[in-house]
């Protein structure tokens, strides 16, 4: 009788890769997976990059700990970012939990379960980057979008970012792994392949002694039975002429670039540790908008010692700008990091008012520049479809290359034929749906 197992991943598409990781060891392994209320073993796959991500998963982890009593379980297993940062905290809190492991120590996930006092815990610091993990890799559904972690850790030491401590050095995986991975998944359905890191710009320049992310989206884009290839969080002081360029001359790479800026005002960008400066930014997001390029990006607002000036020179930058899409998140002061120490920090009240302000700027931006798209006829990609019991069509949910999955808008279209996710087709667009969804009509 194999062993039942639920893993609960938390946080990012990075983590999301490491979940998949220890689902293929555990299939492998021969076990296989089920609900909370009926498995023996209970995996918390947690992230701790801010407070917010830390509360989650105390809350998850004293959920699932309550099985033990309710439930069959026997084992609770806690790995991913916040057990590698407050390991201590975790078995203090929580005696349920019988294993504790590191975000470098989930290759023995599988051993581990069998004898969880057996489980270690390796510095972060550690080199170790298992090629052969992603071999077994089981993707979880939708199984047409598929995400590439072509790098670990970060070198960038932002003094508001705990990932350096919690991920390690900057470290790239191998190019041959990397292609064999992106050919092993679009031969089973994969349509888009995203490429994650914590800085994909900098891909290659610890292994190769330069930047080869240009020559990985090229080798990727050329894979017969890919549709498109889509690049994230790239950070805009190592994006580079071959890089762009590279971006631009292939169809199947989507001329989208997902560019965290966090700030416009150069005293902010230096309490930030941030290497850009105002004037840089500009002539970057401009660029790209003059080649084509979709952006999309992250800013901080409440940062310490953040004045109205400093805010307000933010908020002209994005109203200058005119970003495709734009998430906005209040600093939160994180424990070990420069940043926590800095003063005067911001009230959560003026953080709050701070966020909000410039999202009801970007959803104007946002909604005047969807209007634009009426009339014009888009490529898209089905996510999937819903019925509805009063009407005889289906209505599908899909994505041009301008929108990343599940992170940006939607174009929907109805149709009586029922499609398969992944498919691509051309929709004429009929009307723009506030500041984020399109909807049209299917081109014949």
């Amino acid at each position: 009788m194999s062993v039942k197992i639920y893993l609960h991943s938390l946080g990012c598409d990075k983590n999301l890769v490491d979940s998949e990781l220890m689902l293929g060891q555990l299939y492998e392994a021969g076990f296989t997976t089920t609900e909370p209320d009926i498995a023996s073993v209970i995996i918390i796959n947690t992230c701790g990059f801010i407070q917010a991500a830390v509360e989650e998963a105390i809350e998850v982890i004293f959920e699932m700990a309550q099985y033990k009593q309710t439930g069959n379980c026997k084992t609770l297993i806690v790995t991913g970012c916040m057990a590698q940062r407050y390991r201590e905290e975790i078995l203090k809190e929580f005696p349920e939990v019988d294993a504790i492991l590191g975000v470098n120590n989930f290759s023995a996930i599988a051993s581990i379960i069998l004898e969880p006092s057996q489980a270690q815990f390796e510095s972060v610091e550690t080199d170790v980057f298992d090629e052969k993990l992603y071999e077994k890799r089981a993707i979880t559904a939708p199984m047409h979008v598929a995400y590439i972690k072509i790098a670990e850790g970060c070198d960038n030491h932002c003094t508001y970012c705990t990932i350096p401590s919690i991920r390690g050095k900057y470290r790239s995986r191998k190019f041959e792994s990397i292609i064999a991975e992106c050919e092993r998944l679009t031969k089973a359905g994969a349509r888009e392949l995203v490429l994650i890191a914590q800085d994909t710009a900098l891909y290659g320049t610890d292994l190769y002694g330069k930047p080869r992310l240009h020559e990985l989206l090229a080798a990727i884009a050329s894979l017969e039975e890919l549709t498109w290839v889509r690049l994230m969080y790239s950070y805009p002081e190592h994006i580079y002429t071959e890089l762009v360029d590279t971006i631009i001359s292939h169809k199947k790479i989507c001329n989208y670039l997902d560019m965290p800026i966090q700030h416009s005002h150069n005293a902010v960008l230096k309490r930030m540790g941030r290497r850009e400066t105002h004037d840089f930014l500009r002539e970057m997001v401009t660029n790209l908008h003059n080649k084509g390029i979709v952006v999309r990006t992250t800013l901080i607002v409440g940062f310490p010692g953040e004045t109205i000036e400093e805010f307000n020179h933010l908020k002209h930058f994005v109203q200058e700008m005119q970003f495709e899409h734009l998430g906005v998140f209040m600093y939160s002061q994180e424990d070990g990091t420069p940043a926590a120490n800095m003063e005067p920090q911001i009230s959560e009240d003026v953080k709050q008012q701070r966020m909000e302000i410039l999202m009801k700027l970007q959803e104007s931006i946002a909604e005047d520049r969807l209007k634009t798209f009426v009339g014009q006829t888009l490529t898209v990609m089905v996510d999937e479809f819903s019925s509805n019991e009063n009407d005889n069509f289906l209505l599908f949910n899909a994505r041009s290359t301008r929108d990343a999955f599940d992170v940006d808008g939607l174009v929907s279209f109805p149709s009586l034929v029922e499609f398969v996710s992944g498919e691509t087709m051309q929709v004429k667009i009929t009307e723009s749906h506030g500041a984020y969804n399109l909807y049209g009509k299917l081109v014949e």
